[in-house]
């Protein structure tokens, strides 16, 4: 294989960092501890260990949402994706964010391996991030929330119709950002960050019988 046959096309980048979305969503998933260690088992990828579903449906969700984006992440419509983690009472009380953008026109001057390598210290950043997290309340649940910069044609994408309106409430003032990760090259922009509700945010949403 020549080093041209290496280089990536745009839809080669979008469905590598789809794939890496779904490795990275359970990564996170498997570090909040909202399911027993067994859930999850060892498995390597871009060369190292990372965790992977073993629930069926609980892998299905994670692999579905990443993959639903796909057509999405082509077409250069996601901004950001997000796992989100609600209290009880349905409020989000932490967000992993992903922000991207991809140049598709610089994408065939892009190796795999130099790519890969790029999501990689991702991963390993994840993986040693135990202490940005903060204790999750109990009985929360979490999604997958994907934010476009524009609405696609109805229609216009089966994988997508997966994919529905959020009714997720927002913070009313501005959440407290802890970097953990970012990448600024050709073709893939990706940051990592968390968000946290500000002080404030936390007193008014405190139920009033507590």
């Amino acid at each position: 294989m020549n080093p041209k046959d290496e280089n990536q096309s745009g839809g080669d980048v979008a469905r590598t960092l789809v794939e890496f979305l779904e490795v990275a969503i359970t990564m996170i998933v498997s570090l909040k501890g909202l399911y027993p260690s067994a859930a999850f088992e060892r498995r390597r990828y871009m060369n190292m260990v990372v965790q992977r579903a073993r629930h069926p449906e609980l892998r299905d969700y994670i692999h579905s949402a990443a993959s639903g984006l796909l057509p999405f992440v082509e077409k250069g419509l996601v901004e950001r994706v997000a796992v989100v983690f609600f209290s009880e009472d349905n409020v989000s009380v932490e967000r992993f964010i992903f922000k991207l953008m991809i140049n598709t026109s610089c994408a065939a001057s892009v190796e795999e391996g130099q790519l890969e390598f790029a999501l990689k210290s991702f991963l390993i950043k994840l993986s040693v991030s135990k202490s940005l997290v903060k204790p999750l309340p109990q009985s929360c649940r979490w999604e997958v929330t994907a934010y476009l910069r524009s609405l696609p044609e109805v229609g216009s994408s089966k994988d997508g119709e997966q994919w529905i309106p959020t009714d997720t409430k927002q913070w009313q003032k501005p959440p407290v950002i802890t970097p953990v990760k970012s990448l600024n090259s050709e073709p893939l922009c990706l940051q990592l960050y968390l968000e946290h509700a500000s002080f404030s945010e936390r007193h008014n949403l405190v139920k009033p019988n507590q």
